[in-house]
């Protein structure tokens, strides 16, 4: 894991111990960063390169992947885990409750 996928794993299990997430987990032939199977909700912390036009277009395929098989996709900069991890977790929570109103 890099720095950043270590600090919101650190931060997932303490601030969301009622979900059970799972790291570096398949889907498919993708392997996702985080995962929550019973949110269905996938969580990518994404680093530099995935600012990349190549990357970007393989990250929009990847999503649609995912989408298509009915999980929500939240994607986070590196940036954003390191400096914020709790607005990070702030929206995190705010996904899966807006889940679990259409259900």
């Amino acid at each position: 894991m890099t720095q950043s996928e270590s600090i919101l794993w650190n931060a997932l299990r303490h601030y969301l111990q009622g979900y059970k997430f799972r790291r570096q987990h398949a889907i498919g032939d993708y392997i996702v960063d985080f995962v929550c199977l019973s949110e269905k909700l996938v969580i990518e912390v994404d680093g530099e390169y995935h600012n990349e036009p190549q990357q970007q277009k393989d990250d929009a395929i990847r999503t649609c992947y995912l989408q298509e098989k009915g999980f929500s996709v939240l994607r986070f900069r590196n940036e954003d885990v390191d400096e914020n991890i709790q607005q990070v977790i702030l929206n995190i929570k705010e996904e899966i409750n807006k889940q679990n109103q259409y259900e």
